[in-house]
């Protein structure tokens, strides 16, 4: 059993990454730490977990955990991952785990010093939904891949939110539009060459609050927009010559809708729906980072892949400054 510490009491973390880690095979809480010693008490005795610390450098030092879950501000994500990394622990850190494509140096270099397993907490790639699609189009089921459309929306203006915070890296384009970006790459195996985009800025918060991308992977074109002040939404079409995936609830999972898949053939005569009842991402990225952490096989994400990812977004912005092309 790997054993996780949890840094932090941050709302993902208390709903849906800690009791996926409580309900997987091969891992358990052990321990929360919070700078304040009485909410970390009160959520480990929510969890069952038997130890409580009042700072994150003391649950760090302890031999309580053999792995830490960084759920902190994105803004905290490098410094806190390189220091558990430091510490000997293994990380799974909240995507996105750093702000720009080069700081990710950093991590990959306390990684491969300290010996441990260090991956962003991308729970998509980890959903039989996502395995499902980059089957799907492997066998070539939609024919040749020319287009893929997506969107990924949600409305919170709310000041004291993180991500509407810049200092605590908040925006659009680090907390969603990383997920359109990823399973893209995920499930077709390829990288985009250059970007065209469009951003707009909250003029209050100053945060990144829309974009509208079309990312050019050769082959095929990536096109979506993102935003954190319209109607939720959340789709992804996956557009070929010889038919089309759409996935359904994408993201968050069962929260925009059903975790289901529907394949049309070419000339729309024919429909096959893939339904997940409860697919159980997070219990799978749990399970899936345990055994690789544990001396397993399983396929996680790698910080190089997060590197890939993050450059996408890097691109975006630097897109956003421009007309025409950005190259990735």
């Amino acid at each position: 059993m790997l054993r996780f510490g949890i840094i932090s009491t941050a709302r993902i973390g208390r709903e849906l990454v800690v009791p996926a880690i409580q309900d997987a095979e091969n891992c358990v809480v052990t321990a929360i730490a919070s700078r304040n010693l009485d909410s970390a008490r009160a959520m480990a005795d929510r969890f069952g977990a038997p130890h409580a610390f009042g700072s994150y450098e003391e649950m760090l030092a302890s031999d309580k955990i053999d792995a830490v879950y960084i759920p902190l501000p994105t803004s905290q994500h490098v410094e806190w991952t390189i220091k558990a990394a430091d510490a000997g622990k293994h990380v799974l850190c909240e995507k996105p785990i750093a702000l720009k494509a080069d700081d990710i140096d950093q991590l990959i270099a306390a990684r491969d010093r300290n010996k441990v397993l260090v991956s962003e907490a991308y729970m998509v790639t980890y959903s039989p939904v996502w395995r499902k699609v980059r089957e799907l189009l492997a066998d070539g089921a939609i024919g040749k891949l020319r287009f893929v459309q997506g969107a990924f929306t949600y409305f919170n203006r709310d000041p004291g939110n993180m991500r509407n915070i810049p200092a605590l890296g908040g925006g659009g384009l680090p907390d969603i539009g990383v997920y359109p970006t990823i399973t893209t790459r995920f499930t077709t195996g390829k990288e985009p060459l250059r970007i065209q985009a469009n951003t707009d800025r909250d003029p209050e918060f100053g945060t990144d609050i829309f974009s509208s991308v079309r990312a050019d992977f050769g082959d095929f074109e990536l096109s979506f927009y993102i935003s954190t002040q319209l109607a939720a939404r959340q789709i992804m079409v996956f557009h070929g010559d010889k038919g089309f995936i759409e996935v359904k609830s994408p993201f968050n999972a069962d929260r925009y809708g059903a975790e289901e898949i529907e394949l049309t053939n070419q000339n729309h005569s024919q429909s096959q729906h893939f339904r997940y009842q409860d697919c159980r991402q997070y219990r799978l990225e749990a399970e899936a980072f345990a055994r690789a952490a544990l001396g397993g096989e399983a396929e996680v994400v790698t910080l190089e892949n997060s590197k890939l990812n993050q450059k996408v977004i890097d691109a975006i912005y630097r897109a956003s400054e421009k007309d025409g092309w950005e190259t990735v």
